[in-house]
């Protein structure tokens, strides 16, 4: 994968082949580009014309589509992340309609390079700031302890999780600081690779299959079940991790950032069960460390509602 950064550096990494870009309205397009799509998410099938390259400026949900618009076409995709989500360095993605709900996902995308420029995040309301910023967090939890994990990237996610925990406070108070803001983003970077290279467990799990259903953002959903994981994974998680104090660390920053439970968000407790259900289904909890059955989880989600 090719990492630069600074919005400047685009050019080079484009090497001058014709470029779609998927950009909500928001973002008014960093290069020349041959054609564009701005409504996102989306299922609907993306025609990016002769383009040679797909572009994606956004967070996680522009960032999916684009990577199932580059499986489609075939073409390699080049993404410039506004938000901490890591999603530009999987090359699998979920397929949101427009209301967030989950309909499906795939995988194949052809990432080729990422473009970060903190100048692109400063903007960012507090609770995207600090749910993306804690699903970078769980990617660098998760990455130390789900199965069939690469340990050489264990020092890519004990340093991104301590920078993610350094920078974020700080994020939160002072919101357009730009320190404090590319700390955070190179932590979330650094999360990101070592999901690539790891993986994901139940924390992710859960996140996904409640987010999917109800249209939730996907971060948020992280800051609130990957305390619980942690505790349920606690034989596993590493002492190093965040002081050896990691789910009290990540709860302490889901709070500072605002996320407080289930019921807040609106999730049904009669639906609980259904829930519970649904994730241990999921990839993610079969490859987490300790097996985890449905009352098992339905007791974490009890826990966090």
């Amino acid at each position: 994968m090719i990492v630069r950064w600074g919005l400047d550096a685009l050019p080079e990494v484009l090497r001058g082949r014709s470029a779609f870009l998927l950009a909500t309205e928001r973002w008014g397009a960093p290069v020349e580009v041959v054609g564009r799509w701005s409504e996102l998410p989306t299922e609907r099938d993306v025609d990016v014309g002769d383009a040679e390259v797909v572009l994606a400026l956004g967070g996680g949900s522009t960032i999916d589509t684009a990577k199932r618009v580059s499986a489609t076409a075939g073409l390699p995709l080049v993404s410039v992340p506004t938000t901490y989500s890591g999603a530009e360095w999987t090359d699998y993605f979920g397929v949101r309609d427009a209301e967030r709900r989950m309909h499906g996902g795939g995988a194949g995308a052809h990432n080729e390079a990422i473009v970060y420029d903190v100048d692109l995040t400063v903007d960012l309301p507090r609770e995207v700031s600090g749910g993306t910023a804690l699903n970078a967090l769980a990617h660098c939890c998760e990455a130390l302890y789900v199965k069939g994990r690469d340990p050489s990237a264990d020092a890519l996610a004990l340093e991104g999780a301590d920078m993610i925990s350094s920078a974020l406070p700080r994020v939160l108070d002072e919101p357009s600081d730009r320190g404090p803001r590319e700390d955070l983003l190179r932590g979330a970077a650094q999360a990101g690779e070592a999901l690539a290279r790891s993986g994901l467990a139940l924390g992710h799990a859960m996140a996904q299959a409640i987010g999917g259903r109800y249209g939730l953002p996907h971060g948020v959903l992280n800051a609130l079940c990957l305390p619980a994981a942690l505790r349920f994974d606690a034989e596993f998680v590493p002492v190093e991790l965040l002081g050896g104090r990691a789910a009290d660390r990540a709860e302490e920053l889901a709070r500072l950032a605002g996320f407080t439970n289930l019921r807040a968000l609106g999730v049904p407790h009669e639906e609980l069960p259904e829930l519970a259900e649904a994730i241990v289904q999921r990839r993610g909890a079969q490859l987490n460390p300790r097996p985890a059955s449905t009352a098992e989880v339905l007791e974490l989600l009890r826990s966090i509602y």
